[in-house]
């Protein structure tokens, strides 16, 4: 490609990132200034805490205490929950993870607070589950805000964020701080998960959990892990279609390196790395400038360069979707390449134009000349470079709810370009559209009818479902209820869909570890995932479910083979009761605990 053409790109992808880094300090979404340098990376400090010291929980209390709590709790900072317990029991499959939440209390200063681990050793004493194995981190705060007036969920722009509550809620852990301060009367959780390994000894194990202010002995809590002999596959092995979208924009932007360099790769391993550990299925391509116009703080840009040459035909480079694309394939996420989108939110085509040497936009829609010409150029050169990749059977030209006009006009030309296609929609339920679609998701409240859910699975079809703004519960909000994360994947069993869909991984906001809150969308809901590859309550709850989901499927299989009848009989009864409705009383890890306890015991 000639270099000032790449050179015209990539300043325009990197201009916005290099403007906010020459702040000295960081501003967030709200335009409250953080007080620290900006995007930090190892160490930082949370935003200060809107919400008022609970002192009546804290009445007698001159001194440090830690117990465990649960996995389903957002501790308040601001609150003691006195909690008591001091031994817990997990119980998983091998090659499960399961986590603990323990949590400290202080009504003095801490300067100092660590947690310890010892190994996780079997009673009989030969054997140890490896340090490795266990993923530990403090359980930071970031700002939230909530639904909106209505309760009926968070779409709409909210440029005025004094409108909603905003307090710090319990969400990233951080697994980079190995200490941290503690402020009198504050709480402060940690994390503690263990990824039992596939060839792991069944039976009881057994570490002590010390947590200290400096040198001095704040607790001991014991923490026993019993593992069953059964085994869970390796998540690339995993049945459940997971789909988050994935920005690498956000991650250039944040780490202040130019995008598709060597060090953005290098920072991409560990950003994508939980998506890969949760079996994420679909890699998220754009191959068009500005997919969704401003609906994240970094835009999509186009990874694919569109060249018109001064003789009016088209080149079109995919040096950057080919490395993209490869990256996230050896980081194991290999089934579907979603490529995004042939109807944008704002119907502009950007190329470059050869004849003026200059980046030029054509405006058309589905349905015009240009619009038909344009698309059917693009995807017959598409189609050979993928078969020549040896891609194409799992690429998808992917499209979330357009038109029903535009959508149809779309797959005219997709089916004009090269009939083999796959195509996937992100939208409401058409059941005209079904068998046009190889992967279909619709949202919660729309229900695939009975038939259409047989006839896709019998056709080796992917049939998920998804949550967004429009839904108060379940939801993934850093103001949500964790435990909804697990629910997800459980009504996905219950509902015998494929998979699940959530529309951001990590379309981060300015100062994402400090302030989740956006001017469009309901706190958290543009991601999952924070900086340095910290992962959060949400997430691992989402992970819970996920797994849940294939011990569900493994256990189906096996108690039909066997003709177990009234076992998988309770199995479903357990299962039926996850519906979303019952979500607006009872919260959604009465009925998650349930049935884990459930499926635990078969």
């Amino acid at each position: 490609m000639n270099s000032k053409i790449s050179s015209l790109i990539i300043a325009g992808l990197c201009c916005l990132g290099s403007v906010n880094g020459q702040n000295q300090t960081g501003i967030t979404h709200s335009g409250q200034p953080t007080g620290q340098k900006p995007f930090p990376i190892v160490q930082y400090t949370e935003l200060a805490n809107p919400t008022p010291t609970d002192e009546t929980s804290w009445k007698g209390m001159n001194e440090a205490r830690c117990a465990w709590g649960n996995s389903y709790t957002r501790y308040k900072k601001e609150s003691n929950p006195r909690l008591n317990q001091k031994n817990i029991k997990l119980t998983g499959w091998k090659g499960e993870r399961v986590a603990a939440q323990l949590v400290i209390s202080s009504g003095i200063d801490l300067e100092s607070v660590s947690v310890e681990t010892s190994p996780l050793t079997h009673s009989s004493g030969k054997s140890r589950l490896a340090d490795d194995r266990l993923l530990k981190g403090f359980v930071r705060y970031v700002m939230t805000d909530g639904l909106n007036k209505e309760g009926t969920g968070s779409c709409g722009h909210r440029p005025d964020l004094s409108l909603f509550d905003s307090t710090l809620v319990a969400d990233p852990i951080d697994h980079l701080a190995l200490t941290l301060p503690m402020k009198a009367k504050t709480s402060q959780g940690y994390w503690i998960r263990v990824w039992i390994p596939e060839d792991a000894t069944p039976g009881q194990y057994t570490s002590t959990v010390t947590v200290k202010n400096k040198e001095t002995v704040i607790g001991r809590l014991q923490l026993q892990v019993y593992v069953q002999n059964r085994t869970l596959p390796a998540p690339s092995e995993w049945a459940f279609h997971l789909d988050l979208w994935q920005n690498p924009f956000a991650v250039a932007r944040y780490h202040q390196v130019p995008v598709w360099s060597e060090e953005h790769f290098k920072l991409l391993e560990a950003e994508m790395k939980p998506y890969a550990d949760a079996g994420g299925k679909v890699i998220t391509t754009s191959i068009m400038h500005h997919p969704w116009s401003a609906q994240t703080y970094d835009p999509f840009e186009t990874m694919i360069t569109w060249v018109k040459r001064i003789d009016g035909t088209w080149l079109f480079d995919y040096t950057v979707f080919d490395k993209w694309v490869q990256f996230m394939m050896d980081m194991g996420v290999k089934k579907e390449i979603g490529c995004f989108s042939m109807i944008p939110w704002k119907l502009s085509f950007q190329y470059f134009d050869q004849a003026t040497n200059s980046l030029k936009e054509l405006k058309t829609k589905p349905g015009e000349k240009e619009y038909h010409d344009l698309w059917v150029n693009m995807l017959k050169d598409f189609a050979a470079h993928l078969k020549a990749k040896g891609w194409f059977e799992i690429t998808h030209i992917a499209m979330d709810e357009r038109p029903m006009p535009d959508m149809l006009e779309a797959f005219k030309i997709i089916r004009e370009a090269d009939p083999h296609f796959n195509v996937s929609l992100a939208g409401a339920l058409h059941a005209e559209l079904s068998d046009e679609l190889n992967d279909y998701c619709v949202a919660i409240a729309d229900k695939y009818p009975e038939e259409m859910k047989k006839k896709r699975k019998a056709e080796g079809k992917v049939t998920t479902y998804y949550t967004c703004c429009t839904e108060s519960w379940p939801n993934t909000y850093t103001f949500s209820n964790p435990a909804e994360g697990a629910w997800i994947g459980w009504y996905a069993a219950k509902e015998n869909l494929d998979g699940y869909l959530r529309w951001a991984l990590n379309s981060w906001t300015i100062e994402p570890l400090l302030d989740s809150r956006f001017y469009t969308w309901g706190a958290g809901d543009t991601y999952m995932l924070y900086p340095a590859g910290r992962t959060c309550l949400r997430y691992e709850n989402l992970v819970e479910g996920i797994q849940a989901y294939e011990k569900v499927r493994i256990l189906k299989e096996e108690l039909q083979a066997q003709g177990k009848t009234a076992t998988l009989r309770k199995l479903d009864k357990v299962l039926q009761s996850f519906d979303e409705v019952q979500l607006v009383k009872t919260p959604a890890e009465v009925f998650v605990e349930k049935a884990k306890a459930f499926i635990n015991r078969l």
